[in-house]
């Protein structure tokens, strides 16, 4: 051990220790979700209509948990700011507003910090809910909405040290954060935009412009043109499709290399020479196209839901490069 002492367990005991705290506190959260009830819906209710930031305030270990549901907020789309509550009473009261909501954090429910700050928050009009694990506390007694995150005891031996509590009230938070998501239809790109840095946002940033073949490399015909010039085409230009263009450049069709492989198994043994044919008999009509401005990952969306792996770009109907499940690949998005 780090402080010299002798740690008097046998070394096999300590993964069934380890498992027995993970079990502990995962029987905690089970039980606080059996808890769930109209108070939960309640604090929803206020959260969604919250016009300024949530403030979330917590002391001690308590305060860790406090500063990661803010953070878990704010990246979900509700904007979202740690209050420590021994700074506030000394000032940093001044960054609440009557627009916000407080959330509160506290196991016993008597935290002397936290018991000084929320009358002065509730004389500015703001509602306040309590995710705390003794319902007949004075911050139970003081706060609009309560909700029970109490557990019957920690998860060290001596019930002692903040761990069963801090990690339900974090997993409650962490539940409301996501409920609010469910309520307002955040999507993976809104998470993309709050998360430019990370791994995911970055791909999910990405546009279709960003990866898209364009001038002489966009496999085209016109609607005019012979079967054989689309086939020349689609061998030149490696995309595996060629698209049908008007002579204003909009995009009537698409002939695919599985088009001509049905194409051919159909006239095998026949007499008839199709490669003289116009393109537009035998192309797709009204193909799925993707906007210039739209994500990679919505290109990528329709492609998976079209069974598809070329889209042509448009914009306002025109043809302006093309995008190949290829190049998604290569970006990382598939």
């Amino acid at each position: 051990m780090c402080d010299g002492s002798k740690d008097d367990h046998p070394t096999d005991e300590r993964p069934d220790q380890v498992s027995a705290v993970l079990h502990h506190e995962a029987a905690a959260i089970m039980a606080a979700a059996e808890r769930i009830g109209p108070s939960t819906t309640q604090a929803i209710e206020l959260l969604i209509n919250c016009q300024g930031r949530v403030i979330v305030t917590g002391m001690g270990k308590m305060g860790c948990s406090a500063r990661k549901a803010a953070a878990t907020f704010c990246s979900t789309g509700t904007p979202a700011i740690f209050l420590h509550p021994g700074e506030a009473i000394h000032g940093d009261l001044g960054i609440v507003t009557a627009n916000d909501v407080l959330v509160v954090l506290s196991n016993s429910g008597e935290t002397r910090e936290l018991c000084e700050l929320l009358p002065h928050v509730v004389r500015l009009g703001v509602p306040a809910i309590g995710l705390i694990g003794n319902l007949n506390s004075s911050l139970a007694a003081r706060c609009n909405v309560v909700i029970d995150t109490g557990v019957e005891s920690e998860a060290d031996p001596i019930s002692l040290a903040p761990t069963s509590s801090t990690t339900v009230a974090l997993a409650m938070a962490d539940a409301l954060a996501i409920a609010l998501m469910h309520s307002r239809g955040f999507t993976k790109e809104q998470f993309a935009i709050f998360h430019p840095g990370g791994h995911l946002g970055g791909k999910l940033l990405i546009q279709v412009a960003d990866l898209m073949h364009v001038g002489d490399e966009v496999p085209t015909a016109l609607a005019s043109e012979s079967l054989q010039t689309g086939i020349d085409t689609i061998s030149a230009k490696g995309l595996g499709s060629v698209f049908v263009v008007s002579d204003s450049n909009e995009v009537l069709g698409v002939l695919t290399d599985g088009d001509l492989r049905r194409l051919i198994q159909q006239t095998i043994g026949g007499q008839s020479n199709v490669l003289s044919d116009p393109i537009s008999n035998h192309m797709t009509s009204e193909p799925k196209s993707i906007a210039v401005d739209a994500l990679a990952a919505e290109a990528l969306r329709l492609m998976q839901d079209s069974g598809i792996t070329v889209l042509p770009v448009v914009n306002e109907k025109q043809l302006v490069g093309v995008i190949h499940l290829h190049d998604l690949i290569r970006a990382g998005l598939a």
